[in-house]
């Protein structure tokens, strides 16, 4: 039986942190095709936190609004119609609630519907999948974020293969930090480049073979020259910051793909046309696609001990004004996240 009351941390209007406010609200009830999902940790992200709440994610976003794209917990309340779910089941979500339409945007959790900043969530069962023994749900959390579309982007939109060299940026970020260990899995060779010699040490501890600190080195010579001049294959983006966004693509060899999914850096970036041609270079904008396959694919590494995850801290959900500070700093290494009032 559910609380009929629940502690969500809702924001009722765009701004600074402190727009999120702890408050009691109504316990959400299943429909016939939902789950209600106790939560247990939920991550802190700049984009689709940071930016969500400051009104200015460039898909409309209508407040009252509880963010929170990537829960885990327990089920505890299932809809009529669901059969492959059941209560005190562990699991981990999808932020997709609906994909996009022809003309539509995607409909995402916590961003369009409330989210995994609160006690309980509901969400389609259809985007909820087992979460094995052995991966806690902070861990969880983080790798249900980031696998899949690391897995989503290497290998359907780069289409890589073995041997070949990738450059990641943001290495020691929660997408950075996955890229590495997918890339690896595929037996590629993998630059690992960060904006610090600290977090350039931690990604590679996660296996890349070389490392670039982009605010002390020159990225693209560095690039080259570890290639022997040849350039990489492949560049793994989630930044586009108007400064790094040309040397990573001009790192790449004839023929190179530049994948990204993501715009914290700021998003508008100059972009040589000429070098972009005449080297056929191939750059794709990607979200990912989160399936039930790759999700079991890390988390089932992550049970192994052979996929990990980079971790800042882990706070009280009351704290998630500070959360979102440090995150805005960037003075942490790894993830945030979030863990919500016991019920």
């Amino acid at each position: 039986m559910l609380n009929p009351t629940m502690q969500a941390m809702v924001v009722r209007e765009f701004g600074g942190p402190e727009v999120m406010r702890m408050e009691e609200v109504p316990t959400p009830q299943p429909g016939p095709d939902e789950v209600v999902i106790e939560v247990k940790a939920v991550s802190v992200n700049r984009t689709l936190d940071l930016v969500v709440r400051s009104g200015k994610y460039p898909i409309r976003v209508q407040p009252p609004l509880v963010l929170g794209v990537d829960p885990t917990g327990v089920i505890a309340a299932v809809g009529t119609q669901v059969t492959d779910r059941r209560v005190g089941d562990r699991v981990v979500t999808s932020l997709i609630v609906k994909p996009f339409g022809p003309s539509a945007p995607p409909v995402i959790l916590g961003v369009h519907v409330w989210g995994g900043y609160a006690q309980y969530v509901k969400v389609p069962a259809r985007i909820t999948f087992p979460l094995p023994d052995g991966v806690d749900f902070p861990v969880a959390t983080v790798i249900a974020r980031h696998a899949p579309v690391a897995y989503s982007m290497l290998r359907d939109d780069a289409g890589l293969k073995a041997g070949e060299w990738v450059l990641v940026m943001g290495a020691s970020g929660g997408l950075g930090s996955a890229g590495i260990q997918v890339a690896k899995s595929y037996g590629a060779k993998v630059i690992a480049a960060a904006g610090g010699d600290e977090r350039v040490a931690a990604a590679m501890a996660l296996g890349a073979d070389v490392g670039i600190n982009y605010r002390k080195q020159d990225l693209t010579a560095e690039a080259r020259a570890i290639t022997g001049g040849r350039g990489v294959d492949v560049v793994f983006e989630n930044i586009s910051d108007p400064e790094l966004f040309p040397r990573a693509l001009k790192s790449l060899a004839r023929g190179g793909r530049l994948v990204t999914a993501g715009s914290h850096g700021g998003g508008t970036v100059p972009l040589d046309v000429s070098f972009l041609y005449l080297n056929q270079i191939m750059i794709k904008g990607s979200v990912g696609t989160i399936t039930g396959e790759d999700l079991a694919l890390a988390l089932g590494a992550a049970a192994r001990g052979e996929f990990r995850v980079i971790m800042d801290r882990v706070m009280p959900l009351e704290q998630a004004a500070e959360a979102h500070r440090l995150v805005a700093e960037r003075g942490g290494l790894g993830k945030v996240v979030l863990v919500p009032p016991a019920v």
